[in-house]
C-alpha cells in the first residue's frame, strides 16, 4: 500500500513564486489528467444506449426498494453533485447510514467503491445498497420479481442484454446500473482546459492555488484523473482529527481486509466536483471546504498553513468543478398487478 510522504516542515506564510504558465502545466500534467469527454470502456460490460437507458431507469426508481420510497437517486442526486447533501444518508425506517454518501460523479475512475472499497466496480456497488437494511433493504429476488412483474422493464432487460434465454437478473440489473453511471462524468472543467493549454483559464491566485496544493504533498494522495480515489490511506497521518471528525468506532478498509495495519485507512477522497459536494469526510462532519482542507494539512501533512494560503487552495479546489451532466427523468414502467407491493416501513 501505498502511504504518503513524509511530513512537511511548517509551510512559510508567503505563498509561493508561481511558476509560469508552461512549467506549471507540465508539472500538473506529471500528476493529473483531464476528465475525457466521453465515457471509459469497461471491463465485463458495454455501454450501449439500450443498457444506459434502461440503467437510468433502475437509477431513478424507487420501486428498487422494499419500501418503494428509495431510488439510487434518493443519495445520489445527479442535480446536487452525485450527493444528497447530508452528514449521512437516511434510509428504509428513517434510518441514519454510517458514513456520508459520496458522489457517484466520475466514480467510474476510482480504484474501487465505497470508502472502504469494498466493491471492485460500478456493478458490485449497485447491489450493495440494494440489500442494506439501513438503505434500501431488499432482496435480490424480490428486485427481480419486481422487474419481471412489468412488460416493459421484461422488455428493456431483452433488448439491453440480447441473446441471453433470461436475461433479467440481479447481475444484469446491476450491469445496466453501471453503464449509466459509467456516463455520469464532468468533463471541461477550468482546470482540464489549463491542463489542456488554455492560459487564461486559471486566475494567479488559483494557479498559486495549484502550485501550493502540489508543494505541499496533498498530491500525493489527490492525484490522478480523478483527484484521488486511487488507494488508500490512513486518515490521520501526523495527527489523528479527533472524534468529531473521525468517529472512533469505524475502522475504515480494516472492516474489509482485516489487516492491523488497515485500521482507519480510507480510500483517498476523489476532489472532482468538490466545491459542491459538501459535507466532506466519511463523517460527513465539516461543511465547509477551507475547514477541511485545513484539517487535512494538519493531519495529514503536518503543514501550518496561512488563511491565505488556504484560501489559495480552496480556490483552486473550485476550478475542479466540470460540466455537470443533464439527465432527462426517465418514464419508468408501469406496475401491474403482478408487481410486489411496498412494504411499510
Amino acid at each position: 500500500m501505498k502511504r504518503l510522504l513524509a511530513p512537511l516542515a511548517t509551510l512559510a506564510l508567503a505563498g509561493p513564486v508561481l511558476a509560469d504558465d508552461a512549467a506549471l502545466r507540465e508539472a500538473a500534467r506529471d500528476l493529473f489528467e483531464a476528465i475525457p469527454l466521453q465515457a471509459p470502456m469497461l471491463e465485463g460490460n458495454i455501454i450501449s444506449r439500450d443498457r444506459v437507458d434502461l440503467g437510468a431507469m433502475l437509477f431513478f426508481d424507487p420501486r428498487m426498494s422494499k419500501s418503494g420510497l428509495f431510488s439510487c437517486q434518493t443519495c445520489h442526486n445527479v442535480g446536487m453533485g452525485g450527493v444528497d447533501g447530508l452528514e449521512v444518508s437516511i434510509g428504509h425506517g428513517w434510518q441514519k447510514g454510517p458514513r456520508n454518501a459520496p458522489t457517484m460523479l466520475n466514480a467510474v475512475f476510482n480504484i474501487a467503491q465505497f470508502w472502504d472499497g469494498r466493491a471492485p466496480d460500478l456493478a458490485e456497488q449497485a447491489k450493495g445498497p440494494v440489500q442494506a437494511g439501513v438503505e434500501m433493504n431488499n432482496t435480490p429476488e424480490n428486485v427481480v420479481a419486481t422487474l419481471k412483474s412489468m412488460p416493459a422493464y421484461v422488455e428493456a432487460f431483452q433488448t439491453s442484454f440480447p441473446g441471453e434465454e433470461d436475461p433479467v437478473t440481479f447481475d444484469n440489473f446491476a450491469k445496466a446500473i453501471e453503464a449509466f453511471e459509467a456516463t455520469l462524468i464532468t468533463p471541461n472543467s477550468r482546470f482540464d482546459q489549463f491542463l489542456m493549454g488554455q492560459d487564461g483559464a486559471l486566475s494567479d491566485q488559483e494557479k498559486n492555488g495549484l502550485q501550493l496544493f502540489v508543494d505541499t504533498g496533498c498530491a500525493s494522495c489527490h492525484a490522478g484523473i480523478n483527484f484521488g480515489g486511487q488507494d488508500y490511506y490512513p486518515f490521520g497521518v501526523v495527527e489523528r482529527p479527533g472524534a468529531s471528525v473521525l468517529p472512533e468506532g469505524d475502522k475504515g478498509r480494516f472492516a474489509v481486509t482485516e489487516t492491523a495495519g488497515d485500521d482507519y485507512v480510507f480510500r483517498a477522497a476523489p476532489l472532482r466536483n468538490i466545491a459542491i459536494t459538501a459535507p466532506y469526510f466519511h463523517s460527513g462532519k465539516v461543511w465547509e471546504l477551507k475547514e477541511a482542507v485545513e484539517i487535512m494539512a494538519n493531519s495529514q501533512l503536518g503543514a501550518e498553513l496561512s488563511e491565505a494560503q488556504i484560501d489559495d487552495i480552496v480556490a483552486f479546489l473550485g476550478t475542479l468543478t466540470g460540466e455537470q451532466p443533464e439527465v432527462v427523468h426517465p418514464t419508468l414502467p408501469v406496475r401491474t398487478a403482478a408487481s410486489p407491493k411496498p412494504e411499510d416501513m
